[in-house]
């Protein structure tokens, strides 16, 4: 793949560069659509008694390829409720999205779905069977 640099000469960049700098905007881009999305539930920005009731995290938020898909994984403090949590989130998918949009200069805003971050879960099951080997 051939691009000009700053003093306009041609360089060339290779298949994984241009892989690397796509994962990094991947990372960048999910960052901040964390940082959004955080910054909104710390201030009270979404009006849901589901979401003011319960303290939620958002330890990771996952882009597309394309950047027009973010998966944004929440965990209810305790993690009880999940289900209300993620039915009032996507009860407010266009607010947020809207939200989102503002705060974030992207080309476009990306569309968002809720999952629970059941990462916290899987490595409580790993530490069991690890110590239950013993």
């Amino acid at each position: 793949m051939k691009s000009l640099d700053r003093y306009g000469t041609q360089e060339v960049t290779s298949r994984k560069q241009c892989a690397w700098r796509r994962i990094a905007a991947q990372l960048r881009v999910g960052e901040l659509v964390r940082h959004a999305v955080a910054e909104m539930l710390t201030r009270g920005d979404v009006h849901d008694p589901v979401i003011e009731g319960h303290l939620i995290t958002v330890p990771e938020v996952r882009m597309s390829a394309d950047l027009r898909l973010a998966t944004v994984y929440v965990m209810p403090l305790g993690g009880r409720d999940n289900d209300e949590v993620i039915a009032a989130f996507d009860r407010h998918k266009k607010f947020l999205r809207a939200e989102i949009a503002h705060r974030i200069n992207l080309k476009f805003a990306p569309d968002i779905r809720f999952r629970i971050d059941e990462r916290f879960e899987e490595a409580e099951r790993i530490d069991r069977l690890l110590r239950s080997r013993k």
